[in-house]
């Protein structure tokens, strides 16, 4: 668990991060390097969940030795999709990051949502249901294994 007070605002007690595949943590279906290694120092904190419809069909092996689960979505609906997922797993302890329009509702719902501008660039939707922009998906993770970072930027 992750927990997170921040002045001013909300107490975060995070319990699970949820993520976008493609965009987000690869491109062009291959993981952007240092990914990896970051979200195997956050799974000993946070239940990792990898969420995709695998466009390029090859998340399972290039996911390989990373401590998450990997949870492939049907092509259609992938918003409400991600939307369901985070909700059984309880928002309220959720971190989602993301960067396409399939990522809004879940950035929305999540008690932390962070987008990440990329090569594939930002959806409009996800990038204002986001409470932090991160330019790219290292800053993001290390935002979380350096929560001062949050705290300035979210503090009142």
């Amino acid at each position: 668990m992750i927990d997170i007070a921040i002045p001013g605002a909300k107490h975060l007690k995070l319990q699970h991060l949820a993520l976008d595949y493609n965009g987000t943590l690869a491109f062009d279906g291959v993981l952007i390097d240092g990914v990896r290694e970051r979200l195997n120092t956050l799974a000993r904190s946070l239940d990792v969940h990898v969420l995709t419809a695998d466009t390029f069909g090859g998340v399972q092996a290039e996911m390989e030795g990373v401590a998450c689960t990997v949870h492939i979505l049907p092509r259609e609906h992938q918003d409400e999709g991600k939307l369901t997922y985070v909700q059984r797993l309880g928002a309220d302890a959720c971190i989602g990051i993301g960067n396409g329009r399939n990522d809004w509702l879940m950035l929305k719902a999540a008690a932390l949502g962070i987008v990440v501008m990329q090569g594939e660039g930002v959806a409009v939707e996800t990038l204002l249901a986001a409470d932090v922009i991160a330019p790219d998906i290292l800053a993001a993770l290390d935002l979380l294994t350096n929560p001062l970072r949050l705290i300035a930027t979210l503090r009142t």
